[in-house]
C-alpha cells in the first residue's frame, strides 16, 4: 500500500493534508532525492540552505526552529505581494466555496473577462488576452502568434536571454548550458548581443523575421538597457515588419516601480508577456497581451477559435488569483513602494562600490536589483580571487551568498550561471526596517571578503576543493 498513513478501521482514514505533512515531514530530502531530482536535494545540502523552511509569511520564511528569513529570491520573482497574503488566501477560499462550474469549456468564464479587462486597463494600447499557465507557454504562444500573424518563421533573441524551458522558449534562450544536449531545437532562431541595435537590424533586414522577444531588464545578470535602446529596436522592428515582444515574466507586474519595465522607456510592445508574480504565489498563470490585429490573424474564422489553447490556463482559481494580486499591488500601493525601497537600496549599493574593490557595480530599477562583482586590484585579493574563480567561474559569489545566509539570515542568490552578479528579488512589501538588514548585511559579508587570510577565503578553499573533487569524479 503506497499510503499507509491514509489506512483507517474500515481501509482508510479521512485525508488530513496538515497532518500528512507533519508526519512525513523528516523525509522531506529523502523524498526527493529518491523519487525527484536527487542534484537539486545535493545542491541545497552543500550550499546549506536545507535547513527545512516551515512557513512563510509576506517578505518572511520561517525554519523549523523559529528562525526568521529575508526572503530575496522571493521564488524567483513569484511573490511580489508576498507570501500567503491574507487578500489572495480569502479570494481563493471564497471561489472554492462558492461551487463555481469551472473549465466548462463549452462556456466562457466571467472571471477571465474580468482579469483580461483588469489587465488591459494598464496597458491601453494593447487589445486582447490569452492566457496560459506560466511563462514559458506565454513565449510559446507569442512565437505562435507572430508566425501566423506576419507569414514569417524567425524569431530574434537576444543573448544571455532566459524566456523559458520548453522548446520554443529553450530556442530563444541565450545560456547554452540550458540548451545542451536536448537539440535540435526550433529552426529560424537567430540570436544577437543585447544594447546591439546594429546587429538587431542585420538580422531584420534578412526580411524573414517574425519577431523580436527582449527582456527589458534581463534577468540573467540584471543587465540594463541603453536609454535609447528598447524604443531604437520596436522602430526597427516597425521599419522591417517584425512584432516586437517584451517578455515581462519577471519584469512585469511592479517589480521594477512601475506596472510594466517598458514604461520606464515609454515603449508600447505588439505583444507583452506576463506571469510569475500574477499568480499571488499560489495559482500559476500567465498572459500574453498583444495587439487586435494579432489575435484577429490568429483567431480568425469560427473553425479556427481552437487552434491554440490549454486546458487549464483559464481556470476560475487562477483569474481569482490574478484580480486578487491586482487588488493588492493597487489598494497597497506595493508599485511605489518598489520604486521607493529599491531607489534606496541602489544608492546604498553605489555607496559600497565606491569603498570597495571587490565590488564592481550595482544596477537596476525598482526592486530588480543586481549586485556584480570583480576581479580586484590589490595584490592579495587579486590572488584570492584568482584562484577560486580558476576552479569555477562565478564562484566568488558564493563567498557572498553562503554567509548572507548563515550568519544573517538573508536567502539570495547569483543571477545566473558562471555569473558574478547577485540579484535581488524580494517581494515589492519590503520595509525600511527590511532595508536596513539588507544594507547592513551586505555590508559587513563584503567587507570581510576583503580580509585575506579571513573567514570569506577559508570558505572559498573550502568550496573549491568541494568543486575539484566532483569534477574529478565525472
Amino acid at each position: 500500500m503506497p499510503f499507509p498513513e491514509l489506512q483507517s478501521e474500515r481501509g482508510r482514514q479521512p485525508f488530513d493534508i496538515r497532518r500528512l505533512i507533519a508526519e512525513r515531514e523528516p523525509e522531506r530530502y529523502a523524498l526527493h532525492a529518491q523519487h525527484m531530482n536527487e542534484m537539486m536535494v545535493r545542491v541545497f545540502q552543500t550550499i546549506g540552505t536545507d535547513v527545512g523552511f516551515q512557513k512563510g509569511h509576506g517578505q518572511y520564511l520561517y525554519d523549523g526552529r523559529g528562525g526568521r528569513y529575508l526572503d530575496l529570491l522571493s521564488g524567483w520573482g513569484v511573490f511580489g505581494v508576498g507570501r500567503n497574503h491574507p487578500l489572495v488566501r480569502e479570494t481563493l477560499e471564497s471561489v472554492l466555496a462558492a461551487d463555481l462550474p469551472n473549465l466548462v469549456q463549452m462556456d466562457v468564464s466571467v472571471l477571465a473577462g474580468l482579469l483580461a479587462e483588469r489587465l488591459l486597463a494598464f496597458t491601453p494600447y494593447l487589445d486582447k488576452v490569452f492566457f496560459t499557465n506560466s511563462g514559458t507557454e506565454a513565449v510559446e504562444a507569442a512565437i505562435k502568434f507572430a508566425r501566423r500573424t506576419t507569414g514569417r518563421s524567425g524569431v530574434i533573441h537576444c543573448s544571455h536571454a532566459f524566456h523559458g524551458l520548453s522548446y520554443g522558449s529553450l530556442s530563444l534562450n541565450g545560456d547554452a548550458i540550458f540548451r545542451e544536449g536536448f537539440g535540435p531545437l526550433l529552426p529560424g532562431c537567430v540570436e544577437v548581443p543585447f544594447n546591439d541595435l546594429a546587429a538587431l537590424e542585420k538580422a531584420l533586414s534578412a526580411g524573414d523575421v517574425a519577431a523580436f522577444i527582449v527582456e527589458p531588464i534581463q534577468g540573467k545578470g540584471v543587465n540594463m538597457p541603453d536609454d535609447w535602446y528598447l524604443r531604437d529596436a520596436a522602430a526597427l522592428c516597425r521599419k522591417y515588419g517584425a512584432l516586437f515582444i517584451a517578455d515581462e515574466i519577471q519584469t512585469g507586474i511592479g517589480r521594477t516601480g512601475r506596472f510594466l519595465a517598458v514604461e520606464h522607456w515609454g515603449v508600447e510592445p505588439d505583444m507583452v508577456l506576463i506571469a510569475k508574480a500574477l499568480s499571488g504565489g499560489h495559482v500559476p498563470v500567465g498572459a500574453v497581451l498583444t495587439r487586435k490585429h494579432v489575435f484577429d490573424k490568429v483567431f480568425n474564422r469560427m473553425d479556427r477559435a481552437v487552434v491554440h489553447g490549454s486546458t487549464f490556463a483559464k481556470n476560475d482559481l487562477a483569474m481569482a488569483a490574478g484580480l486578487a494580486t491586482l487588488e493588492v499591488i493597487e489598494s497597497e500601493g506595493l508599485i511605489a513602494n518598489a520604486a521607493r525601497t529599491g531607489e534606496r537600496l541602489l544608492k546604498s549599493f553605489g555607496k559600497m562600490e565606491e569603498r570597495y574593490e571587490l565590488v564592481k557595480s550595482a544596477r537596476g530599477k525598482g526592486l530588480m536589483i543586481g549586485v556584480e562583482f570583480g576581479n580586484p586590484q590589490s595584490l592579495k585579493l587579486k590572488a584570492a580571487w584568482n584562484v577560486v574563480e580558476a576552479v569555477n567561474p562565478g564562484l566568488f559569489c558564493q563567498l557572498i551568498t553562503l554567509p548572507l545566509f548563515k550568519d544573517h539570515k538573508i536567502l539570495v542568490q547569483v543571477a545566473g550561471h558562471g555569473n558574478h552578479t547577485i540579484k535581488l528579488l524580494p517581494a515589492l512589501v519590503i520595509n525600511d526596517a527590511d532595508c536596513d538588514w539588507i544594507e547592513s548585511s551586505f555590508d559587513s559579508v563584503i567587507a570581510d571578503s576583503h580580509r585575506v587570510p579571513g573567514a570569506v577565503w577559508s570558505l572559498g578553499k573550502t568550496l573549491a576543493d568541494h568543486a575539484l573533487k566532483a569534477r574529478a569524479a565525472k
